[in-house]
Protein backbone atom coordinates (compact mmCIF):
# COMPACT_ATOMS: atom_id res chain seq x y z
CA UNK A 1 0.00 0.00 0.00
CA UNK A 2 0.99 3.22 -1.06
CA UNK A 3 2.26 5.36 2.09
CA UNK A 4 1.33 8.62 3.58
CA UNK A 5 3.70 11.67 2.98
CA UNK A 6 4.72 12.60 6.75
CA UNK A 7 3.51 16.05 6.19
CA UNK A 8 -0.38 15.18 5.93
CA UNK A 9 -1.52 16.60 9.46
CA UNK A 10 -5.35 16.83 10.17
CA UNK A 11 -7.20 19.72 11.09
CA UNK A 12 -7.34 20.19 14.94
CA UNK A 13 -10.46 19.16 16.26
CA UNK A 14 -11.27 17.03 13.91
CA UNK A 15 -10.71 14.37 16.15
CA UNK A 16 -11.97 14.60 20.01
CA UNK A 17 -9.69 14.59 22.57
CA UNK A 18 -11.34 11.85 23.98
CA UNK A 19 -12.45 9.34 21.44
CA UNK A 20 -16.12 7.75 21.67
CA UNK A 21 -16.22 4.82 24.30
CA UNK A 22 -17.98 3.26 21.29
CA UNK A 23 -17.06 4.04 17.71
CA UNK A 24 -19.52 5.50 16.01
CA UNK A 25 -21.27 3.06 13.41
CA UNK A 26 -20.14 4.29 9.98
CA UNK A 27 -22.94 5.44 7.11
CA UNK A 28 -22.51 3.62 3.94
CA UNK A 29 -21.76 6.28 1.69
CA UNK A 30 -20.53 6.57 -2.29
CA UNK A 31 -17.63 9.01 -3.88
CA UNK A 32 -16.95 9.14 -7.32
CA UNK A 33 -14.20 10.32 -9.13
CA UNK A 34 -15.09 12.12 -12.49
CA UNK A 35 -12.45 12.05 -15.21
CA UNK A 36 -11.70 13.22 -18.72
CA UNK A 37 -9.17 13.46 -20.70
CA UNK A 38 -6.90 16.43 -21.66
CA UNK A 39 -4.11 16.96 -24.47
CA UNK A 40 -1.54 16.18 -21.85
CA UNK A 41 -2.39 14.24 -19.02
CA UNK A 42 -6.22 12.86 -17.34
CA UNK A 43 -8.09 15.50 -15.04
CA UNK A 44 -10.24 14.67 -12.15
CA UNK A 45 -13.01 16.75 -11.11
CA UNK A 46 -12.47 18.47 -7.46
CA UNK A 47 -14.91 20.49 -5.31
CA UNK A 48 -13.88 22.61 -1.65
CA UNK A 49 -16.40 21.92 0.67
CA UNK A 50 -18.23 24.88 2.37
CA UNK A 51 -16.15 25.71 5.41
CA UNK A 52 -17.91 24.77 8.77
CA UNK A 53 -19.75 21.60 7.28
CA UNK A 54 -19.92 19.00 10.09
CA UNK A 55 -17.54 16.57 8.33
CA UNK A 56 -14.23 17.88 5.93
CA UNK A 57 -15.23 21.49 5.41
CA UNK A 58 -13.05 23.71 3.84
CA UNK A 59 -10.87 20.45 2.84
CA UNK A 60 -11.25 19.67 -1.24
CA UNK A 61 -12.93 16.36 -2.07
CA UNK A 62 -14.88 14.32 -5.01
CA UNK A 63 -18.63 14.44 -5.49
CA UNK A 64 -20.19 11.74 -2.99
CA UNK A 65 -22.16 11.56 0.13
CA UNK A 66 -24.05 9.30 2.24
CA UNK A 67 -26.93 6.50 0.80
CA UNK A 68 -30.57 7.52 0.99
CA UNK A 69 -32.93 4.99 1.91
CA UNK A 70 -34.31 5.09 -1.05
CA UNK A 71 -31.30 4.21 -3.04
CA UNK A 72 -32.37 1.07 -2.16
CA UNK A 73 -35.17 1.12 -4.33
CA UNK A 74 -34.42 -2.22 -6.62
CA UNK A 75 -37.47 -0.62 -9.15
CA UNK A 76 -34.84 1.75 -10.76
CA UNK A 77 -34.28 1.20 -14.31
CA UNK A 78 -30.46 -0.24 -14.58
CA UNK A 79 -27.94 -1.42 -17.27
CA UNK A 80 -24.68 -2.94 -16.57
CA UNK A 81 -23.03 -4.66 -14.27
CA UNK A 82 -25.82 -6.43 -11.51
CA UNK A 83 -25.70 -5.58 -8.63
CA UNK A 84 -24.08 -9.03 -7.60
CA UNK A 85 -21.49 -8.29 -9.64
CA UNK A 86 -20.90 -4.74 -7.48
CA UNK A 87 -20.97 -6.46 -4.28
CA UNK A 88 -18.65 -9.52 -5.12
CA UNK A 89 -16.28 -5.96 -5.73
CA UNK A 90 -16.84 -4.04 -3.00
CA UNK A 91 -17.78 -7.03 -0.30
CA UNK A 92 -20.82 -6.59 0.51
CA UNK A 93 -24.71 -8.15 -0.65
CA UNK A 94 -26.86 -7.13 -3.58
CA UNK A 95 -29.04 -4.60 -1.34
CA UNK A 96 -26.50 -2.25 -0.49
CA UNK A 97 -24.50 -2.56 -3.72
CA UNK A 98 -27.98 -1.38 -5.67
CA UNK A 99 -27.82 1.68 -2.80
CA UNK A 100 -24.34 2.21 -3.24
CA UNK A 101 -24.22 2.40 -6.77
CA UNK A 102 -27.72 4.40 -7.19
CA UNK A 103 -26.02 6.54 -4.19
CA UNK A 104 -22.57 7.20 -6.32
CA UNK A 105 -24.85 8.47 -9.66
CA UNK A 106 -27.59 10.27 -7.59
CA UNK A 107 -24.95 12.33 -5.78
CA UNK A 108 -22.61 12.58 -9.03
CA UNK A 109 -26.06 14.52 -10.20
CA UNK A 110 -26.86 16.62 -7.55
CA UNK A 111 -23.09 17.88 -7.00
CA UNK A 112 -22.18 18.24 -10.05
CA UNK A 113 -24.97 18.16 -12.34
CA UNK A 114 -22.78 15.23 -13.92
CA UNK A 115 -25.76 12.38 -15.09
CA UNK A 116 -24.58 8.66 -15.82
CA UNK A 117 -27.73 7.51 -17.26
CA UNK A 118 -29.63 8.01 -20.72
CA UNK A 119 -32.39 7.04 -22.93
CA UNK A 120 -31.29 3.06 -23.17
CA UNK A 121 -28.48 0.90 -22.75
CA UNK A 122 -26.12 2.46 -25.22
CA UNK A 123 -26.77 6.19 -25.08
CA UNK A 124 -26.22 8.88 -22.36
CA UNK A 125 -28.30 12.18 -21.68
CA UNK A 126 -25.80 14.86 -23.90
CA UNK A 127 -27.43 18.23 -22.23
CA UNK A 128 -28.83 18.12 -18.24
CA UNK A 129 -30.29 21.40 -17.88
CA UNK A 130 -33.63 20.11 -18.80
CA UNK A 131 -33.36 18.07 -16.11
CA UNK A 132 -32.66 21.00 -13.57
CA UNK A 133 -35.92 20.45 -11.33
CA UNK A 134 -35.07 17.17 -10.70
CA UNK A 135 -31.70 17.57 -9.53
CA UNK A 136 -33.24 20.47 -6.42
CA UNK A 137 -35.86 17.68 -5.78
CA UNK A 138 -33.01 15.37 -5.59
CA UNK A 139 -31.49 17.13 -3.32
CA UNK A 140 -33.94 18.26 -1.66
CA UNK A 141 -35.14 14.55 -0.70
CA UNK A 142 -38.15 14.94 -2.62
CA UNK A 143 -37.71 12.69 -5.06
CA UNK A 144 -35.77 9.57 -5.41
CA UNK A 145 -33.95 8.75 -8.33
CA UNK A 146 -35.83 5.58 -9.02
CA UNK A 147 -38.87 8.08 -9.90
CA UNK A 148 -36.52 10.52 -11.70
CA UNK A 149 -35.25 8.10 -13.80
CA UNK A 150 -38.77 6.43 -14.54
CA UNK A 151 -40.28 9.93 -14.70
CA UNK A 152 -37.38 11.23 -17.18
CA UNK A 153 -37.68 8.00 -19.17
CA UNK A 154 -34.21 7.37 -18.52
CA UNK A 155 -31.83 4.27 -17.36
CA UNK A 156 -28.63 4.24 -14.82
CA UNK A 157 -25.74 3.34 -16.63
CA UNK A 158 -23.88 1.10 -14.02
CA UNK A 159 -21.27 0.06 -16.76
CA UNK A 160 -20.14 3.54 -17.08
CA UNK A 161 -19.09 3.20 -13.18
CA UNK A 162 -15.93 1.52 -11.74
CA UNK A 163 -14.99 -0.13 -8.41
CA UNK A 164 -11.57 1.92 -6.79
CA UNK A 165 -11.18 2.38 -3.61
CA UNK A 166 -12.88 1.62 0.03
CA UNK A 167 -12.63 3.55 2.84
CA UNK A 168 -13.96 3.64 6.73
CA UNK A 169 -13.32 6.59 8.73
CA UNK A 170 -11.22 6.28 11.78
CA UNK A 171 -13.02 4.82 14.89
CA UNK A 172 -11.78 8.04 16.43
CA UNK A 173 -13.66 10.18 14.83
CA UNK A 174 -17.60 11.14 15.89
CA UNK A 175 -18.77 11.23 12.97
CA UNK A 176 -17.77 8.42 10.20
CA UNK A 177 -18.51 6.93 7.52
CA UNK A 178 -17.85 3.67 5.34
CA UNK A 179 -16.97 4.64 1.51
CA UNK A 180 -17.21 3.53 -1.77
CA UNK A 181 -15.31 5.04 -4.09
CA UNK A 182 -15.81 4.54 -7.91
CA UNK A 183 -14.46 6.69 -11.11
CA UNK A 184 -16.51 7.19 -14.06
CA UNK A 185 -15.60 9.32 -17.54
CA UNK A 186 -17.24 12.62 -17.96
CA UNK A 187 -19.97 12.12 -20.33
CA UNK A 188 -19.32 13.35 -24.03
CA UNK A 189 -21.65 16.85 -24.15
CA UNK A 190 -22.04 17.39 -20.59
CA UNK A 191 -20.48 19.93 -18.02
CA UNK A 192 -19.22 19.58 -14.06
CA UNK A 193 -20.66 22.83 -12.17
CA UNK A 194 -20.45 24.11 -8.49
CA UNK A 195 -24.21 24.74 -8.35
CA UNK A 196 -24.26 22.74 -4.99
CA UNK A 197 -24.86 24.07 -1.97
CA UNK A 198 -22.00 22.29 -0.09
CA UNK A 199 -19.28 23.49 -2.45
CA UNK A 200 -17.99 26.73 -2.12
CA UNK A 201 -15.84 26.44 -5.56
CA UNK A 202 -14.84 23.89 -8.11
CA UNK A 203 -12.36 22.47 -10.80
CA UNK A 204 -10.45 20.48 -12.82
CA UNK A 205 -7.07 19.41 -12.62
CA UNK A 206 -4.11 16.87 -13.19
CA UNK A 207 -3.64 14.51 -9.89
CA UNK A 208 -0.42 16.09 -9.90
CA UNK A 209 -1.67 19.55 -9.93
CA UNK A 210 -4.00 19.04 -7.08
CA UNK A 211 -1.52 17.43 -4.77
CA UNK A 212 0.85 20.64 -5.95
CA UNK A 213 -1.78 22.71 -4.56
CA UNK A 214 -1.94 20.52 -1.39
CA UNK A 215 1.34 20.90 -0.66
CA UNK A 216 1.79 24.45 -1.23
CA UNK A 217 -1.16 24.66 1.04
CA UNK A 218 -3.68 26.03 -1.14
CA UNK A 219 -5.92 23.41 -0.56
CA UNK A 220 -6.59 20.66 2.04
CA UNK A 221 -6.63 17.06 1.28
CA UNK A 222 -8.23 14.26 3.56
CA UNK A 223 -6.05 11.12 3.11
CA UNK A 224 -8.13 8.95 0.88
CA UNK A 225 -8.73 12.12 -1.50
CA UNK A 226 -4.93 11.90 -1.39
CA UNK A 227 -4.45 8.55 -2.00
CA UNK A 228 -6.91 8.36 -4.72
CA UNK A 229 -5.01 11.59 -6.59
CA UNK A 230 -1.61 9.45 -6.16
CA UNK A 231 -2.52 6.34 -7.79
CA UNK A 232 -4.23 7.92 -10.54
CA UNK A 233 -1.29 10.29 -11.04
CA UNK A 234 0.42 6.94 -12.52
CA UNK A 235 -2.40 6.84 -15.65
CA UNK A 236 -1.78 8.17 -19.28
CA UNK A 237 -5.29 8.20 -19.85
CA UNK A 238 -9.12 8.01 -18.89
CA UNK A 239 -8.52 4.74 -21.28
CA UNK A 240 -5.86 3.24 -19.00
CA UNK A 241 -7.93 4.63 -15.66
CA UNK A 242 -10.96 2.11 -17.16
CA UNK A 243 -8.98 0.03 -17.87
CA UNK A 244 -7.32 -0.62 -14.37
CA UNK A 245 -7.63 -4.04 -12.85
CA UNK A 246 -8.31 -2.47 -9.43
CA UNK A 247 -8.73 -5.24 -6.34
CA UNK A 248 -10.44 -3.07 -3.54
CA UNK A 249 -9.48 -3.81 0.32
CA UNK A 250 -11.05 -2.11 2.67
CA UNK A 251 -8.90 0.54 4.45
CA UNK A 252 -9.35 1.80 7.78
CA UNK A 253 -7.02 4.27 8.90
CA UNK A 254 -5.85 4.95 12.29
CA UNK A 255 -5.54 8.60 13.86
CA UNK A 256 -2.29 9.21 16.42
CA UNK A 257 -0.52 12.03 17.77
CA UNK A 258 2.74 13.39 17.20
CA UNK A 259 4.80 16.46 18.61
CA UNK A 260 0.58 17.96 19.07
CA UNK A 261 -0.61 17.11 15.64
CA UNK A 262 -2.60 14.70 14.51
CA UNK A 263 -1.33 12.48 12.18
CA UNK A 264 -3.26 9.49 10.02
CA UNK A 265 -1.36 5.72 10.27
CA UNK A 266 -2.62 3.23 7.68
CA UNK A 267 -2.77 -0.67 8.12
CA UNK A 268 1.21 -1.60 8.01
CA UNK A 269 2.48 1.09 9.89
CA UNK A 270 4.57 0.42 13.22
CA UNK A 271 2.29 3.08 14.52
CA UNK A 272 -1.15 1.25 13.53
CA UNK A 273 -1.36 -1.34 15.99
CA UNK A 274 -0.94 1.17 19.05
CA UNK A 275 -3.89 2.88 18.48
CA UNK A 276 -6.24 0.82 19.59
CA UNK A 277 -8.51 1.91 21.99
CA UNK A 278 -7.62 6.39 21.83
CA UNK A 279 -5.66 8.69 19.61
CA UNK A 280 -2.18 7.86 20.38
CA UNK A 281 0.09 10.46 21.46
CA UNK A 282 3.78 10.60 20.57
Amino acid sequence: MRELPAEMVLPEGMVPDEPPATPVVPRDAATVVLIRDTATRPEVFLQRRVTGMAFAGGMTVFPGGGVDRRDSDTSVAWTGPDPAWWGRCFDCGPALATALVCAAVRETFEESGVLLAGPDETSVVADTRPFHDARKALEKRELSLAQFLSEAGLVLRADLLRPWAHWVTPIEEPRRYDTRFFVAVLPEGQRADDVTSEASDALWQTPADAIADWREGRRGLMPPTWMTLADLDEFDSVADVMAADRTVEKIIPRVVRRGGELHVVLPGDPEYPTADSEVGRR
